[in-house]
């Protein structure tokens, strides 16, 4: 929503002024917000209202994405700029978690050096599920040896500074709340593809977490009776034909080239350029995305969804044949309200993320 004054910030929150003064207060003075324009009274009366927002002298945080086979780390400006950014690959023949944590230290180690500064925090996008109560990794059917890593108490420990974990397509969320399409909106929705899908909603202003801190698996919401065998055991799951492992198969028993590294970025310009079979493919993918799109809009009714991951790299093409089949399933078609929108390219979007759980720990928000 941007610059606020308190009193805006009293209304769209639901608390009391004072409850917002005792939040801002130790937020100003520890350089994190910072007081900017003056908004007179209006006719009817009143004070003047001062906006607040991010200090550009505000110290950073710094955000990781950890994959399966990769971790991403670089520093985060409250204003969501990226920089400092380090890598690494995960080899696949990691067996042991302290190997695996000692790799994304040092990532995180380099991006802060870049600081120097102290960063206010350290932000985890997991790429599997985690158990929210101990911080730990809790799914990892790629990686198992980090099954049940500690690694917020890990990363705390380490670096002396708080650490917030969460599942990559909830830190999009956050993301996207702080920095993206979400920003000033009380209902939208995330939703990742990719080699998966993930999804995230945010309801009536609230971050939604089912009971237990379990994540929303709507890849694996039936859209086929008696469909493909899905890896969960099941067959018919939207992750069957949704996703770059269906995309791949297709394209190569359809015969397109180079079908193993196909993207949806190549898969557009293999359409433009009028490879024998590309365009077809390419109709049927966004057909199939739009089938779980449309459960969705009309179970939760989001009105927004935003959509990240590979599918970014389609660009306008991909989001136009989308959002037309998108609404041919949609009970009113006609429903202007309804926005189909993509994110940043991944990593962008993915480390904002990270960093948006730091921001919301910092300002008290429930997540």
């Amino acid at each position: 929503m941007g610059p606020s004054s308190r009193v805006e910030l009293a209304r769209v929150t639901g608390a009391s002024r004072a409850t917002i003064g005792g939040i801002v207060q130790p937020l100003i003075n520890q350089g994190i917000l910072a007081e900017g324009d003056v908004v007179p009274a209006n006719r009817s009366g009143g004070k003047p209202a001062t906006k607040l927002w991010f200090s550009k002298e505000a110290k950073p945080i710094c955000a990781v994405r950890l994959m399966h086979d990769r971790v991403h780390a670089c520093l985060v400006s409250l204003d969501g700029e990226i920089y400092a950014q380090h890598d690494a690959n995960l080899a696949k023949d990691l067996t042991d978690a302290a190997d695996a944590f000692q790799i994304v230290s040092a990532c995180i180690e380099k991006s802060i050096a870049s600081a120097h500064q102290p960063v206010l925090g350290i932000g985890v996008a997991v790429a599997k599920g985690l158990n929210l109560e101990t911080g730990s990794i809790a799914v990892t059917d790629l990686a198992p040896h980090l099954l049940g890593f500690p690694i917020k108490a890990q990363l705390a420990k380490r670096f002396g500074v708080p650490a917030c974990v969460d599942q990559d397509a909830r830190a999009l969320l956050v993301g996207d709340r702080w920095f993206g399409q979400g920003r000033g909106r009380r209902n939208f929705a995330v939703v990742y593809i990719g080699q998966s899908l993930g999804a995230a909603l945010y309801v009536d202003g609230y971050p939604y977490r089912a009971a237990g801190g379990k994540h929303c698996q709507i890849g694996h919401t039936i859209v086929q009776l008696n469909g493909q065998m899905c890896r969960c055991g099941r067959r018919g799951c939207w992750e069957t034909i949704a996703t770059l492992r269906w995309l791949r198969g297709e394209a190569k028993a359809r015969g397109l080239p180079n079908a193993g590294s196909l993207d949806a970025s190549r898969l557009v310009w293999l359409a433009e350029t009028g490879v024998k079979g590309a365009k077809e493919l390419l109709e049927e993918y966004a057909s199939n995305i739009s089938v779980g799109l449309a459960n969705l809009q009309q179970l939760m009714a989001p009105n927004c969804i935003t959509l990240h991951g590979d599918i970014v790299r389609g660009g306008k093409m991909m989001l136009d044949l989308i959002g037309e089949s998108f609404r041919q399933l949609m009970v009113n078609p006609a429903d202007n309200e309804i926005v189909l929108a993509l994110g940043d390219r991944e990593d962008v979007a993915g480390l904002r993320g990270a960093a948006g759980l730091v921001i919301c720990e910092l300002l008290n928000f429930m997540i």
